[in-house]
């Protein structure tokens, strides 16, 4: 079931906020930790950098401390409590690694996701087929990755695209990852099917970026995705996905960096019709002229905006 908000960002939303309470009050880590009697400061740390599940008690004893009236303190109590959920949504998936998880709850209270792949099909778009034989590669890598249950846990991550009031999702794919890069052609050609059919939701919009198209001299060099919250309060966030480990950007400046990012590639990418009927026609049609097309040139694959209409529909998924 999804999450109505993202706790991670509740999380790191209110420790900035009893962050700044302390502050206002003028308290060290140490004043405030010897006032509730807590052993040691790393407790209060990891609660006002996010990296920790607060227990609701925990934070009604540093409101107190810090004198919080009465409005402002039913604000930040709501805020623990979404900082405090999802430990019982994560177990029903029964089994998802951290990674997956981090992702999970940024998605889970999203108003709007751009995400930007340049080699492989997103993980919120993927067919169950697709996303075994990734997470198979994966393993080889990572031996302690259950297959089967991160198959099942990126299946229920998708429901959120599907619940009724869902994010805006915006996939930004390089022409590769739209290609068949060893897998079996059957699974390819599924897993482009399922893409076109996806993207006639109307929150969900994939652009592929034509290879040689120029984005203005800024380019990303991996994977990220962009998260913006119902709540303008809450920190957009932008994360960077790499080989062992994923980074959290949450400063201005950073964000400041990707939203360039993602409009030079509006910009270049193809408009989202044409990617829907090409990405059809590439499920059917093995017989597509190059992806530069005659003479190198990089748009010379584009599809006539009436040819989508013309594309058939692929079955939805049962259920």
């Amino acid at each position: 079931m999804p999450l109505p908000t993202s706790p991670v960002i509740r999380r790191a939303r209110l420790g900035a906020e009893l962050r700044q309470l302390r502050r206002r009050e003028e308290l060290t880590l140490e004043q405030v930790c010897e006032r509730l009697g807590w052993a040691s400061t790393s407790k209060l740390s990891r609660i006002e950098l996010g990296q920790s599940r607060p227990d609701l008690a925990d934070v009604l004893d540093l409101l107190d401390v810090y004198r919080v009236a009465a409005e402002e303190r039913e604000a930040l109590i709501v805020i623990a409590r979404d900082a405090a959920i999802g430990r019982g949504w994560w177990k029903t998936l029964g089994g998802m690694g951290e990674r997956q998880r981090a992702y999970a709850e940024l998605e889970a209270g999203a108003a709007t996701v751009v995400e930007y792949q340049p080699a492989v099909v997103p993980g919120l778009l993927q067919t169950p087929a697709y996303a075994r034989l990734r997470l198979g590669v994966a393993r080889l890598l990572h031996p302690d990755i259950d297959v089967e249950a991160d198959v099942r846990a990126r299946l229920v991550r998708q429901e959120v695209l599907h619940r009724a009031e869902p994010p805006h999702y915006t996939a930004l794919l390089e022409f590769t990852a739209c290609g068949p890069g060893g897998l079996p052609e059957g699974v390819w050609r599924e897993q482009l099917r399922h893409l076109a059919l996806l993207s006639r939701k109307p929150n969900v919009t994939i652009r592929v970026v034509p290879p040689g198209v120029t984005t203005g001299g800024v380019h990303p060099l991996t994977p990220f995705a962009r998260y913006s919250f119902p709540d303008p309060a809450d920190p957009r966030t932008v994360m960077l996905e790499a080989l062992t480990t994923d980074v959290r950007l949450v400063s201005a400046a950073d964000l400041a960096w990707y939203d360039t990012v993602v409009d030079r590639m509006l910009d270049a990418a193809l408009p989202a019709a044409e990617t829907t009927a090409l990405l059809a026609r590439l499920a059917d049609d093995s017989a597509l002229p190059s992806p530069t097309g005659p003479g190198g040139h990089p748009l010379a694959f584009r599809v006539r905006p009436e040819e989508v209409a013309a594309v058939p529909r692929p079955r939805p998924p049962q259920d």
